[in-house]
């Protein structure tokens, strides 16, 4: 497994992370707590030791399922998760609802101090390697939250600090205050939006760049069934890069890929997350696994080697196939 760095902290970790957010079941079409704890255990079994989860993930049962996940191991593993999205004050900005829930965007010292202790008691452990603010809240100055993270810290209650869903700008006025250790933001072969924005930032800093939806909510996971139909709430049912024109490009783009999958004797999904990894835009790339098939299939990747003509082949059928997505 390639292992990385979480900026200025010098905590290692895998340079492939788990992500639990289809663990909470919330905008996934539900949860399975028994395959989620095999995918947890199977990831660490695979090396990968970076668990990435927040409170927003169900209220709390994908971080009440790591915990759960980890005893006894807690000592191999290191532990992401998130403040600012809350349930238990109207204060901030109101986002969305979850589950009857209205969720606010508030990062105010008050609602860290509560949230830092409600994420240690559902981790089941005394410590956050990282916290990341989960997305950012105009309502409350970063000073604020900044010296609020920095507190922690002396405390000892987490280990570093991290942000994500966020600008240039905003990352710039964090620095300001002390050391950012990681930046989580979307980044997949078909999202590389940041590559132009803050990750020219990130690397004059020395902010390790966290990918997460690598396989793009699936999308690049391999070819998807015409007929697969998403339900209840999983969010790809009205996501229109899962419409059936698009379904029929990804197909063409894989197709275009599968000498070069044979020859690497990898799945589409490694390879996907190889890319990530190689292209150099991010030190790390968060994965979602549901069940423990998936968990070690993206462990896997961690020993893919594409190299620059693998690289080349996959950018080009990229941009043959791909650029209508969206």
């Amino acid at each position: 497994m390639k292992t990385t760095t979480l900026g200025p902290s010098g905590i290692r970790c895998s340079a492939i992370g788990l992500g639990t957010w289809a663990m909470g079941g919330w905008m996934w079409g539900g949860g399975d707590n028994a395959g989620a704890t095999l995918a947890i255990q199977a990831s660490l079994d695979a090396g990968v030791t970076l668990i990435d989860t927040a409170p927003a993930y169900g209220l709390g049962r994908s971080e009440r399922l790591v915990g759960t996940a980890l005893k006894g191991r807690r000592h191999e593993a290191v532990i992401a998760t998130k403040c600012g999205l809350v349930w238990h004050t109207q204060k901030g900005t109101h986002f969305f609802e979850e589950d009857g829930h209205p969720v606010y965007r508030y990062l105010g010292r008050d609602a860290i101090a509560y949230e830092v202790e409600q994420s240690l008691a559902n981790l089941q452990t005394d410590y956050i390697d990282l916290y990341i603010t989960h997305w950012q809240d105009a309502t409350t100055p970063v000073a604020e939250t900044m010296g609020a993270l920095l507190d922690l810290k002396k405390q000892g209650k987490i280990r570093a600090i991290g942000v994500s869903n966020i600008d240039a700008a905003t990352l710039a006025e964090y620095l300001r205050h002390g050391p950012v250790d990681a930046a989580q933001e979307r980044y997949s072969l078909i999202d590389r939006e940041i590559e132009a924005t803050l990750v020219p930032l990130c690397k004059e800093h020395g902010v390790a760049v966290m990918g997460y939806s690598s396989l793009a909510l699936g999308l690049l996971a391999g070819p998807i069934d015409p007929a697969r139909a998403f339900t209840g709430d999983d969010q790809r049912a009205s996501n229109p890069r899962f419409s059936a024109d698009n379904r029929a490009r990804l197909a063409a783009f894989f197709a275009d890929l599968e000498p070069l999958r044979a020859a690497l004797g990898c799945s589409f999904s490694e390879m996907m997350i190889a890319w990530t990894l190689e292209h150099g835009a991010v030190s790390l790339s968060l994965c979602g696994a549901r069940n423990r098939q998936q968990a070690i299939q993206n462990a896997a990747a961690g020993s893919v080697a594409l190299g620059a003509d693998a690289l080349l082949q996959i950018d080009t059928a990229a941009k043959r196939h791909l650029g209508a997505l969206g």
